[in-house]
Protein backbone atom coordinates (compact mmCIF):
# COMPACT_ATOMS: atom_id res chain seq x y z
CA UNK A 1 0.00 0.00 0.00
CA UNK A 2 1.56 3.28 -1.13
CA UNK A 3 -1.12 5.59 0.30
CA UNK A 4 -2.11 5.64 3.97
CA UNK A 5 -5.31 7.36 5.11
CA UNK A 6 -5.88 8.05 8.80
CA UNK A 7 -8.82 9.99 10.25
CA UNK A 8 -9.24 11.42 13.74
CA UNK A 9 -11.13 14.43 15.14
CA UNK A 10 -12.42 15.45 11.69
CA UNK A 11 -8.86 15.58 10.24
CA UNK A 12 -7.68 13.16 7.56
CA UNK A 13 -3.94 12.61 7.13
CA UNK A 14 -2.97 11.22 3.71
CA UNK A 15 0.59 9.91 3.64
CA UNK A 16 2.43 8.98 0.44
CA UNK A 17 4.55 5.95 1.32
CA UNK A 18 6.57 4.57 -1.56
CA UNK A 19 10.17 4.38 -0.34
CA UNK A 20 12.69 5.75 -0.80
CA UNK A 21 11.44 9.01 -2.45
CA UNK A 22 7.68 8.51 -2.76
CA UNK A 23 7.93 8.27 -6.53
CA UNK A 24 4.52 8.31 -8.16
CA UNK A 25 3.95 4.76 -9.30
CA UNK A 26 0.63 3.93 -10.94
CA UNK A 27 -0.47 2.32 -7.67
CA UNK A 28 0.23 5.56 -5.82
CA UNK A 29 -1.41 7.71 -8.49
CA UNK A 30 -4.63 5.70 -8.31
CA UNK A 31 -4.38 5.56 -4.52
CA UNK A 32 -4.22 9.34 -4.23
CA UNK A 33 -7.34 9.81 -6.35
CA UNK A 34 -9.18 7.13 -4.39
CA UNK A 35 -8.19 8.66 -1.03
CA UNK A 36 -9.34 12.18 -1.86
CA UNK A 37 -12.52 10.98 -3.53
CA UNK A 38 -13.29 9.10 -0.32
CA UNK A 39 -12.49 12.19 1.79
CA UNK A 40 -14.96 14.24 -0.26
CA UNK A 41 -17.79 11.93 0.81
CA UNK A 42 -16.86 11.31 4.46
CA UNK A 43 -18.89 13.25 7.03
CA UNK A 44 -16.21 12.56 9.65
CA UNK A 45 -13.63 14.55 7.66
CA UNK A 46 -13.62 18.35 7.48
CA UNK A 47 -10.03 18.95 6.37
CA UNK A 48 -7.12 16.87 5.04
CA UNK A 49 -3.33 17.01 5.36
CA UNK A 50 -1.17 15.56 2.58
CA UNK A 51 2.42 14.61 3.41
CA UNK A 52 5.13 12.10 2.56
CA UNK A 53 6.69 9.33 4.59
CA UNK A 54 10.40 9.64 5.36
CA UNK A 55 12.43 12.63 4.24
CA UNK A 56 10.90 13.22 0.80
CA UNK A 57 7.46 14.60 -0.06
CA UNK A 58 7.48 13.18 -3.59
CA UNK A 59 10.19 13.09 -6.25
CA UNK A 60 7.60 12.91 -9.02
CA UNK A 61 7.25 10.26 -11.70
CA UNK A 62 8.54 6.76 -10.98
CA UNK A 63 11.25 6.64 -13.67
CA UNK A 64 12.53 3.20 -12.59
CA UNK A 65 9.17 1.51 -12.94
CA UNK A 66 7.46 3.33 -15.78
CA UNK A 67 4.56 1.30 -17.19
CA UNK A 68 4.64 -0.10 -20.70
CA UNK A 69 2.62 2.33 -22.80
CA UNK A 70 3.28 0.72 -26.17
CA UNK A 71 -0.23 -0.73 -26.45
CA UNK A 72 -2.78 1.41 -28.30
CA UNK A 73 -4.46 3.79 -25.88
CA UNK A 74 -2.06 3.08 -23.00
CA UNK A 75 -0.44 6.54 -23.03
CA UNK A 76 -3.81 8.29 -22.89
CA UNK A 77 -4.96 6.07 -20.05
CA UNK A 78 -1.80 6.71 -18.00
CA UNK A 79 -1.82 10.46 -18.60
CA UNK A 80 -5.47 10.67 -17.62
CA UNK A 81 -4.77 8.87 -14.35
CA UNK A 82 -1.87 11.22 -13.58
CA UNK A 83 -4.06 14.27 -14.19
CA UNK A 84 -6.84 12.90 -12.01
CA UNK A 85 -4.51 12.42 -9.05
CA UNK A 86 -4.08 16.19 -8.80
CA UNK A 87 -7.66 17.00 -9.82
CA UNK A 88 -8.88 14.80 -6.95
CA UNK A 89 -7.11 17.20 -4.57
CA UNK A 90 -8.17 20.39 -6.33
CA UNK A 91 -11.76 19.18 -6.61
CA UNK A 92 -11.92 17.64 -3.13
CA UNK A 93 -14.86 19.06 -1.18
CA UNK A 94 -12.64 19.54 1.87
CA UNK A 95 -9.68 21.95 2.26
CA UNK A 96 -6.29 20.26 1.86
CA UNK A 97 -3.04 21.30 3.55
CA UNK A 98 0.26 20.21 1.99
CA UNK A 99 2.83 19.42 4.68
CA UNK A 100 5.89 19.26 2.43
CA UNK A 101 8.39 17.31 4.52
CA UNK A 102 11.15 17.14 1.89
CA UNK A 103 11.81 17.53 -1.85
CA UNK A 104 8.69 18.17 -3.96
CA UNK A 105 9.83 17.63 -7.53
CA UNK A 106 7.97 17.39 -10.82
CA UNK A 107 4.69 15.69 -10.05
CA UNK A 108 5.45 16.19 -6.36
CA UNK A 109 5.44 19.96 -6.87
CA UNK A 110 2.20 19.50 -8.81
CA UNK A 111 0.56 17.76 -5.87
CA UNK A 112 1.68 20.49 -3.44
CA UNK A 113 0.41 23.18 -5.81
CA UNK A 114 -2.96 21.41 -5.96
CA UNK A 115 -3.46 21.88 -2.22
CA UNK A 116 -5.12 24.89 -0.61
CA UNK A 117 -2.41 25.73 1.95
CA UNK A 118 1.28 24.84 1.68
CA UNK A 119 3.74 24.58 4.56
CA UNK A 120 7.21 23.07 4.26
CA UNK A 121 10.16 21.90 6.29
CA UNK A 122 13.52 23.63 6.02
CA UNK A 123 14.82 20.55 4.17
CA UNK A 124 12.23 20.86 1.40
CA UNK A 125 13.03 22.02 -2.12
CA UNK A 126 10.64 22.61 -5.00
CA UNK A 127 11.57 21.97 -8.61
CA UNK A 128 10.76 20.73 -12.12
CA UNK A 129 13.73 18.48 -12.98
CA UNK A 130 12.12 16.90 -16.06
CA UNK A 131 14.45 18.81 -18.41
CA UNK A 132 17.35 16.73 -17.05
CA UNK A 133 15.70 13.37 -17.78
CA UNK A 134 14.23 14.01 -21.22
CA UNK A 135 10.71 14.75 -20.05
CA UNK A 136 8.36 17.69 -19.62
CA UNK A 137 5.49 18.53 -17.33
CA UNK A 138 4.37 20.37 -14.26
CA UNK A 139 4.59 23.89 -15.68
CA UNK A 140 0.90 24.71 -15.38
CA UNK A 141 0.72 23.45 -11.81
CA UNK A 142 3.83 25.44 -10.91
CA UNK A 143 2.45 28.58 -12.54
CA UNK A 144 -0.57 28.43 -10.21
CA UNK A 145 1.65 29.33 -7.25
CA UNK A 146 5.00 30.56 -8.61
CA UNK A 147 5.96 33.85 -10.29
CA UNK A 148 6.42 33.91 -14.07
CA UNK A 149 10.23 33.94 -14.10
CA UNK A 150 10.71 31.41 -11.29
CA UNK A 151 8.46 28.81 -12.93
CA UNK A 152 10.30 29.15 -16.22
CA UNK A 153 13.70 29.03 -14.53
CA UNK A 154 12.69 25.72 -12.98
CA UNK A 155 11.45 24.29 -16.28
CA UNK A 156 14.40 25.44 -18.35
CA UNK A 157 17.28 24.74 -15.96
CA UNK A 158 16.04 22.16 -13.45
CA UNK A 159 16.77 24.59 -10.62
CA UNK A 160 15.33 23.66 -7.24
CA UNK A 161 14.02 26.43 -5.01
CA UNK A 162 14.63 26.03 -1.27
CA UNK A 163 11.56 26.23 0.93
CA UNK A 164 13.06 29.25 2.68
CA UNK A 165 13.08 31.14 -0.65
CA UNK A 166 9.42 30.31 -1.31
CA UNK A 167 8.53 31.45 2.20
CA UNK A 168 10.47 34.70 1.70
CA UNK A 169 8.40 35.38 -1.40
CA UNK A 170 5.11 34.60 0.33
CA UNK A 171 4.43 31.48 -1.75
CA UNK A 172 4.16 29.08 1.20
CA UNK A 173 2.74 29.74 4.66
CA UNK A 174 5.69 28.61 6.78
CA UNK A 175 9.19 27.13 6.60
CA UNK A 176 9.86 25.13 9.73
CA UNK A 177 12.32 22.71 11.29
CA UNK A 178 11.40 19.17 10.24
CA UNK A 179 10.08 18.18 13.69
CA UNK A 180 7.74 21.18 13.79
CA UNK A 181 6.14 20.63 10.38
CA UNK A 182 3.36 18.18 11.21
CA UNK A 183 2.43 19.87 14.51
CA UNK A 184 2.02 23.17 12.60
CA UNK A 185 -0.03 21.49 9.86
CA UNK A 186 -2.21 19.67 12.38
CA UNK A 187 -2.84 22.86 14.34
CA UNK A 188 -3.95 24.58 11.13
CA UNK A 189 -6.11 21.56 10.28
CA UNK A 190 -7.80 21.64 13.68
CA UNK A 191 -8.49 25.35 13.24
CA UNK A 192 -10.20 24.70 9.91
CA UNK A 193 -12.07 21.68 11.32
CA UNK A 194 -13.55 23.90 14.03
CA UNK A 195 -15.33 26.02 11.42
CA UNK A 196 -18.62 25.24 9.73
CA UNK A 197 -18.08 22.37 7.26
CA UNK A 198 -20.61 24.00 4.95
CA UNK A 199 -18.73 27.31 5.06
CA UNK A 200 -15.31 25.79 4.38
CA UNK A 201 -16.68 23.61 1.57
CA UNK A 202 -18.29 26.58 -0.15
CA UNK A 203 -15.22 28.75 0.48
CA UNK A 204 -13.00 26.18 -1.23
CA UNK A 205 -15.52 25.84 -4.05
CA UNK A 206 -15.47 29.61 -4.53
CA UNK A 207 -11.68 29.94 -4.55
CA UNK A 208 -11.28 27.02 -6.95
CA UNK A 209 -13.98 28.17 -9.35
CA UNK A 210 -13.23 31.90 -9.51
CA UNK A 211 -9.51 31.38 -10.17
CA UNK A 212 -9.88 31.87 -13.92
CA UNK A 213 -12.96 34.12 -13.91
CA UNK A 214 -13.27 37.84 -14.46
CA UNK A 215 -13.77 40.02 -11.37
CA UNK A 216 -17.46 40.50 -12.18
CA UNK A 217 -18.19 36.81 -12.77
CA UNK A 218 -16.05 35.67 -9.87
CA UNK A 219 -17.65 37.99 -7.33
CA UNK A 220 -21.10 37.01 -8.56
CA UNK A 221 -20.23 33.34 -8.05
CA UNK A 222 -19.08 34.10 -4.50
CA UNK A 223 -22.31 35.98 -3.80
CA UNK A 224 -24.32 32.98 -4.98
CA UNK A 225 -22.37 30.74 -2.59
CA UNK A 226 -22.97 33.24 0.21
CA UNK A 227 -26.70 33.05 -0.48
CA UNK A 228 -26.56 29.24 -0.46
CA UNK A 229 -24.63 29.21 2.82
CA UNK A 230 -27.09 31.58 4.52
CA UNK A 231 -29.85 28.99 4.11
CA UNK A 232 -27.95 26.23 5.97
CA UNK A 233 -28.37 25.18 9.59
CA UNK A 234 -24.65 25.87 10.14
CA UNK A 235 -25.14 29.50 9.15
CA UNK A 236 -28.06 29.90 11.53
CA UNK A 237 -26.01 28.26 14.32
CA UNK A 238 -23.05 30.59 13.68
CA UNK A 239 -25.29 33.65 13.98
CA UNK A 240 -27.00 32.31 17.12
CA UNK A 241 -23.66 31.47 18.75
CA UNK A 242 -22.33 34.95 17.98
CA UNK A 243 -25.37 36.60 19.57
CA UNK A 244 -25.27 34.28 22.59
CA UNK A 245 -21.50 34.68 23.02
CA UNK A 246 -20.80 30.94 22.94
CA UNK A 247 -18.86 28.49 20.80
CA UNK A 248 -20.89 27.24 17.82
CA UNK A 249 -21.73 23.56 17.39
CA UNK A 250 -21.74 22.78 13.70
CA UNK A 251 -23.49 19.77 12.17
CA UNK A 252 -22.41 20.20 8.57
CA UNK A 253 -25.94 20.80 7.34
Amino acid sequence: MTIRLEVADFVAVVTMDNAPVNAQSMEMIHGLADAFDEISDRDDVRVAVLTGAGKCFSAGADLKNRPDVSAPGATWKRNRAVRESSYAIIECNKPVIAAVNGPALGGGLGLAASCDIIVASETAVFGLPEVDVGLMGGGKHAARILPHSMARRMMLTGWRAPAAELYRRGIIEACLPFDELMPWAMEMARSIASKSPMATRLAKDSMRTIENMTLRDGYRYEQNNTNALSKTEDSKEAIAAFKEKRAPVFQGR
